[in-house]
């Protein structure tokens, strides 16, 4: 399982430019769901700054890499198509052991559905699928956790594919720290407008 580690090797981005808030509410949403969005997401997000972010953030060791064959020339016919993540996505037979290993040295005791085994770059932005240092295990429960991360990964996917941010730009910024990510693309307007159309098949 260890050889699975250099299937892929990280793309080493330089600097990509961050960029701010986009889209406004979608004109299909009512403004009660606005507003009920917006009250959770700043429920969700104000939280990240006041807990240890050293508790919420990937280890050291888990820099981020990315499949070099996903680029932004190819995106409509990789990532962008429906059912490419769930197609890439390695199986459960296939993690579940290099999961526990990470449990049993990280978490000894602990329960094994508390955690995701996740990909820091999620494969929806072309992270690769078997490299070890985009795998990590994210806590289910407590402040910003795989679920807000999975709701980040599904607006930047979604504007990725609407051509709105460029695709290392989205990589760049889910890897060097996933809330301020959130805090950047995850507003209440991009939730409402993307998230409850969010779908299986385009989560991490």
């Amino acid at each position: 399982m260890i050889a699975i580690g250099f299937w892929y090797r990280p793309f080493d981005d330089k600097r990509a430019g961050r960029r701010g808030e986009v889209s406004a509410c979608s004109v299909a949403a009512t403004h009660d769901f606005c507003n009920a969005v917006a009250g959770l997401s700043t429920a969700l997000r104000n939280p990240f700054l006041r807990v240890d972010r050293t508790s919420i953030l990937p280890p050291r060791d888990t820099p981020g890499a990315v499949d070099p064959f996903i680029t932004q020339a190819n995106i409509g016919t990789t990532i962008c198509r429906p059912g490419y993540a769930r197609s890439v996505r390695p199986s459960f037979a296939v993690t579940a052991p290099v999961k526990r290993r990470l449990m049993d040295a990280q978490h000894p005791g602990e329960s094994f559905a508390d955690y995701e085994f996740d990909h820091l770059i999620p494969i929806s932005l072309g992270g690769a699928p078997l490299d070890l240092r985009d795998l990590w295990l994210q806590p289910r429960h407590g402040q910003a956790n795989a679920a807000d991360k999975n709701a980040l990964a599904y607006v930047l996917w979604r504007l990725v594919c609407e051509r709105r941010v460029p695709l290392r730009t989205a990589q760049q910024a889910i890897r060097r720290d996933w809330t301020k990510a959130y805090d950047t693309y995850a507003t209440p307007e991009n939730l409402a407008r993307y998230h409850f159309a969010h779908r299986q098949e385009e989560r991490d």
